[in-house]
Formats: structure tokens, sequence, C-alpha cells
């Protein structure tokens, strides 16, 4: 048996924080296992459904490295829908019912109001051809229901969240296709599992009923179910559940200077025993990959977390894959120079302009000019091939005395107009000989060229 997976989003929006995570580990599942992940556009809707959002779907998981090995579209399987609906109806599993919206919701109010569950109580079924015959001459349209077995148990072993059990009895035949004929969710990808050979669903524990009820849809079209893992729902950094995770997507993510790797490390972790770890490569995230490491309890998502995880991977991205990102003329001697004092890619074109220049450096006291002017000096005679910074404080140690704050901090500010940032040792010859001696000639806090 080949493994395989499936993320299945509607394009009738941008994908989301909580729709990565689930794509995520049904991409890592099916890698750890050596099996097949399949992209399930599930665009049934056409009035909602959007070509820009598919473009957009594709576009994010190739952003993310989460490629798929095989992408349907449910609007081009409308035949095979038709094909298990119409054996369903022969064999009684799917009936037409009548009712309007209006006195549906009367209905449920009325078993609401008597401290009863809100179960549709099946009046269709007592209809017979005569009065389904009136209703289609006074132009009502039927819409259609799977009739649930009350009889069987429904019961899996969820990868999750363990053993699972459901009384058909408490549950309402669930609408399938509405009076227009469209497809709700539930059938349609129930047999696109089956069709496609999905052997393990990955989703949201808020789907746990909607597994129940297909269950028994396997069970009617006799094909065997695939194995279910329903995670704990993320939450906010509040611990709550948050709006604001409905409009985290890849585009917000890419705004703020976050890598993918970022997105990836973060949330593949949250949620389990394991540690978040700032790993630029999938590969040892996927080999550890284990449903038993998830926990029930909401998964909280911080992005004060993921921009921390960020920083970590940015230090550890090695030239080549971020250089067309970079500056026009800033090569890898100034990126590994810099990468340790970012939080962001994009904050390197900061730190080349340090080293280019111009900067404003703070203007210093009577003191501190006459130190710099002093360390201009040493700057013009010390030997540049070699470790200019520690040549040129060791030298002004020696001449002035100072250690410390007093010998290192002037000369940082002079030459990068700042009081912290990578370690001179690495900047300085990137700054060079030249710009280094009127940096510091220039230490009465003009601008220098």
């Amino acid at each position: 048996m080949t493994v395989t997976t499936r993320f299945a989003p509607s394009p009738t929006g941008s994908l989301h924080v909580g729709n990565i995570r689930a794509a995520l580990h049904n991409w890592m599942f099916a890698r750890a296992q050596g099996g097949q992940f399949v992209l399930r556009i599930d665009d049934t809707d056409a009035e909602r459904s959007e070509e820009r959002f598919v473009d957009g779907i594709r576009a994010d998981l190739a952003w993310l490295g989460l490629q798929p090995d095989l992408e349907v579209r449910q609007s081009q399987r409308f035949a095979l829908y038709q094909a298990r609906f119409d054996a369903l109806v022969a064999a009684g599993r799917v009936y037409p019912a009548y009712e309007s919206a209006q006195e549906l919701d009367l209905k449920r109010k009325i078993l609401l109001g008597r401290g009863l569950p809100p179960v549709y109580d099946r009046a269709a079924l007592s209809l017979n051809d005569a009065d389904r015959a009136k209703l289609a001459a006074d132009g009502i349209a039927p819409h259609w229901r799977f009739k649930l077995d009350h009889e069987t148990p429904i019961a899996w072993d969820d990868l999750i969240r363990g053993p699972q059990a459901f009384d058909a009895r408490t549950m309402s035949d669930p609408v399938i296709r509405r009076a227009d004929g469209s497809w709700l969710y539930m059938l349609p990808s129930a047999i696109d599992d089956a069709d496609l050979g999905i052997t393990h669903v990955v989703r949201g524990e808020d789907h746990v009923s909607n597994t129940a009820l297909q269950l028994q849809m396997f069970d009617a079209m006799g094909v065997a179910p695939p194995r279910f893992a329903h995670e704990a729902l993320l939450t906010g950094a509040e611990g709550k559940l948050s709006k604001r995770l409905g409009s985290l997507g890849v585009e917000h993510f890419r705004e703020q200077g976050i890598e993918p790797q970022a997105v990836i490390a973060l949330l593949a972790r949250i949620g389990t025993s394991d540690p978040v770890e700032p790993v630029v490569d999938a590969a040892p995230l996927v080999d550890a990959f284990d449903f038993a490491r998830f926990g029930r309890a909401p998964a909280r998502f911080d992005e004060a977390e993921l921009a921390q995880v960020n920083a970590r991977i940015v230090h550890q991205l090695w030239y080549g894959r971020v250089a067309d990102r970079l500056p026009d003329g800033m090569g890898a001697a100034e990126w590994d120079a810099v990468r340790p004092n970012l939080a962001r890619v994009a904050e390197a074109a900061d730190w080349w302009r340090v080293i280019e220049g111009p900067i404003d450096a703070p203007a210093g006291d009577d003191d501190t000019r006459v130190y710099l002017a002093q360390a201009a000096e040493v700057a013009a005679t010390i030997d540049w091939a070699g470790d200019p910074w520690h040549a040129l404080t060791a030298a002004l140690k020696a001449a002035t005395g100072r250690k410390g704050k007093p010998l290192f901090l002037p000369l940082r500010q002079a030459l990068t107009g700042l009081d912290h940032g990578p370690d001179m040792a690495a900047l300085l010859p990137l700054i060079g000989r030249e710009r280094t001696i009127a940096r510091l000639m220039n230490g009465d806090g003009a601008a220098t060229r």
C-alpha cells in the first residue's frame, strides 16, 4: 500500500495559517512514509470559486516547498459523483427531501424548545410517489440527504485522538446535494478519497463529526475508508481561537520578511511534544514526524515566536540562498559578516549602507575627537591584509591606556554610526582602509562619504 494523503482547499479565498498547517502535516506524513501528496481543489461551488485563488494556492504551496505529486479538481469530476450518487439512490442510501430552509429552521427551534437535539425527523421518507409527483408539479425541487444507518455503531481509532465513537441516531441525515443540483462537501469528498486511493486524512478536529458521517458513506459505497488524524485547532497567542489567524497567510508572512523555512519549522512542531527547532532543511522534521507526538490541547500560534525562529534561520542561510535578494554589489563576505545581526534578510540592506556609506556618526566630545584623530593615524599605518580591527584596537590600547567600552564604542560609533552591530573584526575589512580613515578623521559627527 502506498501511503497517499491529500490537501483539499476551496478556492474561495487565500490560504491561512490553519490551512497551511494542514497541508504541511499531510505533506510531511506522505514524505515520511515514502508516499504521495495530492492537492485536491474543492471547486464545486462555482459561484464562490475563483481561478485567482487556485493560482494563489499553487503559488503558496510552491513558496513553502510543498509540491504535490498530483493535482485534481472537483469541478472536473462531476460524472464520477453522479455515478456514485445514482448507485446510492438505487440502494436506498440517498433520498429526496423537500422542506424549505424556513421549515427546517422551525423544526429545529421546536426540538430545542423541548430540550431535544435538533435532529432531522426523516419526514421526507414518509412521502410516496404521488406526494413527490405533486411537489414536482408545484415546482418544488428536492435536495438530497444521505440516509444514516442507525443500527450500526460508528467507531474508529483516530491517529491523534484515539478511539472515537458516535451514535448515528443522534445525528441528522446530512444534505449532500442542493435542490439546484450542486454538491455539498460531504459525499464528493468521500468519493474522491475512495477513487484517488487516499490512505490517510489529516485535518482539524472540527471535522470529527464529518468523519463519523463519511465513514458510513464509505461503507455504503463498499470501499475501505482512509485512516483519520484530527489535530487540535490553532489558537492565537492569547490562548483562544482567533479571527486573526484566518487572515494570516503566505502574503502576510512574505510582507513581514518571514522565510518559508521558519513557517515550516514552527507549524511542524507546535501542538506536539517535540521542541520547535530552527532548521533550514525540512528533512529532519519529516524523519521525526509521528502522530503519537501530537497532543489534544489547542496548538498555540504566536507571531513573536515565528519571528524568533525566523531570525535563527536567517543566521544559517548561506549566501547562495539569498543572493538574489541582496543589494547590488553585496557579496558573500558582506553577507557572512552581517547575517548574525539580522532578523530578516531585507535588513542586510541597512548594513550594506553602513559599509558603503554615507553614515551619520554621533557628535563626540573633545576627548573623543582627539581619540578618533589618533585612531585615524594608527589606521593609516596598520597592516590591512591581516586583521585590521584587532591591530587597530591593540595599538590604541597600548598608546592611550583605554580598554573595554571607552576603547571600542567610540570607534564603532564613528565607523558605523551605531552603538551595536556585527563583529567589527568582520565588518572593518569590508569598510576598508580609505573609508575607515575618513570616518575616523570626521569624528565631529558630520556625515561622511
